[in-house]
Formats: structure tokens, sequence, C-alpha cells
């Protein structure tokens, strides 16, 4: 399958973009002169540009081969998208690999890199794995649920209001995996995180606009039901 998206790659014209803003850990300061290495994903030791970043800790805005655009607008067999992998690494601070950083053609890809000092953080390279676009990659079906359910105030939990929170819990596995950890996640970048690996950035706005106020609407019925 790589090995096909790297052939659709270098045959086709098309071009996405790409741009890393890299911070600290501690203190959400930019990071400046960290060195940014670009490569395709799967084969680390094909490194195709290497930036630092500037005083606000942004690299400049770098050109990569990606898919056509037709791939995205209808459903198709072919991956839309081109996978790359930023490897970032800075003076005084953990190095972090990301792999599986989505381009699109036409569209600016825009990776957030946090750095952990390495006075609170062990040396070892922090490796981040993306995976696929759920309309692309191969994911279990979801889980049968009720269409509607019960809503109890307890005065205590469930809420008598829909509120917008700050914070969501995310839960890392099905329903009943008590091993799974919880996270609490920003409200803002949860709707965030999945509207970026549910849909695809080159559809026109009004469908991206429809599909993020699906899912703000079901997460927040999530909140208010605690289902």
């Amino acid at each position: 399958m790589r090995n096909q998206l790297r052939a659709a790659q270098l045959n086709h014209v098309d071009q996405g973009t790409i741009k890393v803003q890299v911070t600290s850990a501690v203190g959400m300061v930019p990071v400046e002169n960290a060195r940014v290495t670009i490569s395709y994903t799967g084969e680390p030791d094909s490194t195709l540009e290497q930036i630092s970043t500037d005083g606000d800790g942004q690299s400049e805005v770098l050109s990569l081969a990606a898919p056509p655009l037709e791939y995205s607008m209808e459903p198709d067999q072919s991956q839309p998208y081109a996978e790359y992998t930023v490897q970032v690494e800075a003076e005084g601070y953990r190095p972090v690999n990301v792999e599986g950083v989505d381009v699109f053609s036409g569209e600016l890809s825009l990776q957030n890199v946090q750095m952990e000092p390495l006075e609170v953080s062990e040396q070892d390279m922090k490796n981040i794995v993306i995976p696929a676009n759920t309309l692309f990659g191969d994911f279990p079906p979801k889980i049968a649920e009720a269409e509607i359910k019960p809503v109890d105030e307890s005065g205590e939990i469930v809420l008598s209001r829909v509120v917008i929170p700050e914070y969501v819990v995310v839960h890392d596995g099905t329903p009943g995996d008590s091993t799974a950890g919880d996270y609490y996640v920003k409200y803002k970048d949860y709707i965030k995180n999945v509207a970026s690996s549910e849909i695809y950035a080159t559809w026109p706005l009004s469908t991206i606009q429809a599909n993020i106020l699906a899912i703000m609407s079901f997460t927040l019925n999530r909140v208010y039901t605690e289902w």
C-alpha cells in the first residue's frame, strides 16, 4: 500500500503544503532553532527536507507531493492523502517523532509539536503515530446503542441543561474496558482532532462546517446524557 501511495505521489504533480509549530510543554513558549526533518512515513531514511524553526517556533511552509485532488472527493480505493513523518530535535528538549502526518492536494497541514524539557522528561525519543483517517482506514463497526436514552437528573452528576464544557473526558477504549485510560482533553481541541480524523480538508467549506456541527452536537449529547 505504501509503495502504491509513493508511486502516486511521484507520478502526479499535485502538491500540498505543511508547516510545523514547535512549543515547549512547560510554559507553552516557542522553541527556536528546533531542527525539523521531513521524510516519507515508513521510510525513515528518505529525508526530503530539513529546516529550522524561527523565533516564533514556526517552520517555513514546505511544498510536498500529494495524491490527486479527485481521490478525496468521491469514495475510492485510492488513498487521498500522503503520509509524512516529522522529526523534531532541539537542544535541551526530548526529541519528538510524529508519523502519519496527512498532506492533501492544495491544502496546508499544520502540525503542532510540544517538546518536553530534558529536566522533566526522559531523553528517549517520543514517538507519536497518527492513525489512518476513519474514511480510509479499516476500523471496527460502531457499537450499537439505543436511539432514545433515559435521562434521570440526580442533582449531582447529570446536568440540568446543556453546557459547553472546557474539558471532556476521553476513554481510550470500549465503554466496558476498565483497563483503558481516561484523558482530560480541551473541548475545542477534541472537536478539532475528531474533525481532522473523520473528514477531508479538501471538501467544500459548507460540507466541513456541517460535519463539525454534527460532531459538536454528538459530543454535547454525550456530555449531557453521560452516555
